[in-house]
């Protein structure tokens, strides 16, 4: 039996949750089955890690009923979201789709600001690199009862359900983070909120206030930053997360942190060492 766990995250999407927690994956990574409700196929979004994929196929395929898979979408390219896509690739039959081809099976990759029709509704490919370069967005504007008008939108990484995202420098980048903040805010208009649908952690009630807190949040750690290498020597770039600078920095910054999660820190410290050293304060 599949101890992942299963609960209704909005009319349109179910939320699997597999049995995988750790310090980085939260309770566990959320897979999610999504189509509208009067539809005989299913789109699958992050089929989860490759350690008990099968268990947790199963727990998908509960919710997947007498339904077809139609197709199975990938965030990013972690271990924790693409380790059991050849499990769910071979289980439901339904072509992979990635921004990285390395993920995609018998399907092309995706493109920024495409609209997928499937599983009786329009899922909207929206680019947020930052946590990682191939990182994606899955708008749902139909999915829009109260108390999200707007839609909902699963954001793989770039948002969480809990705390904040870490960069994966030099892969991810800090410009490229606080842009995808900006456009995932951008889904909110006219104050038709937007419920947040992330692959770790719960539901959020509105992505554009998040949106807002993340990249207040990352503001704040350039400006803590900028003030601890005021008396540095010059850091070259690109930057080094692996150096002796941005070690002892993370232990200013972060004295306490647990060792599991040293190294995301350092390279989220180092993706923001890289945004200083191109955007000196004025």
């Amino acid at each position: 039996m599949s101890s992942s766990t299963t609960l209704a995250s909005s009319q349109f999407t179910f939320r699997v949750t597999q049995n995988n927690p750790s310090g980085m994956t939260l309770s566990g990574t959320n897979t999610y089955v999504l189509g509208a409700p009067d539809a005989q196929t299913v789109v699958i979004v992050d089929p989860g890690f490759h350690d008990g994929a099968a268990e947790h196929a199963d727990a998908v395929a509960e919710v997947v009923g007498d339904r077809s898979v139609e197709l199975i979408l990938v965030t990013h390219h972690h271990f924790d979201h693409t380790g059991a896509v050849e499990t769910f690739h071979e289980r439901f039959g339904a072509p992979v789709r990635a921004v990285d081809e390395q993920w995609c099976r018998q399907a092309n990759v995706l493109v920024d600001n495409e609209v997928i029709s499937a599983a009786g509704t329009q899922i909207r490919v929206v680019a947020t690199p930052g946590h990682t370069s191939d990182s994606v967005s899955f708008y749902l504007p139909e999915d829009n009862t109260a108390p999200h008008p707007g839609g909902t939108v699963l954001t793989g990484d770039t948002i969480l359900g809990e705390g904040t995202t870490m960069l994966d420098y030099p892969d991810g980048t800090l410009d490229d983070y606080l842009q995808s903040m900006n456009t995932l805010g951008d889904l909110e208009g006219a104050g038709r909120q937007v419920a947040v649908l992330p692959a770790h952690g719960p539901t959020l009630d509105s992505v554009a206030r998040t949106a807002q807190d993340y990249y207040d949040h990352r503001m704040v750690r350039v400006d803590q930053l900028r003030e601890l290498i005021a008396d540095y020597p010059p850091i070259p770039t690109p930057v080094d997360w692996e150096s002796v600078t941005v070690h002892d920095l993370s232990m200013q910054l972060y004295p306490k942190l647990p060792d599991v999660v040293r190294v995301p820190a350092k390279k989220t410290l180092a993706a923001t060492l890289e945004y200083l050293m191109h955007n000196p304060k004025e």
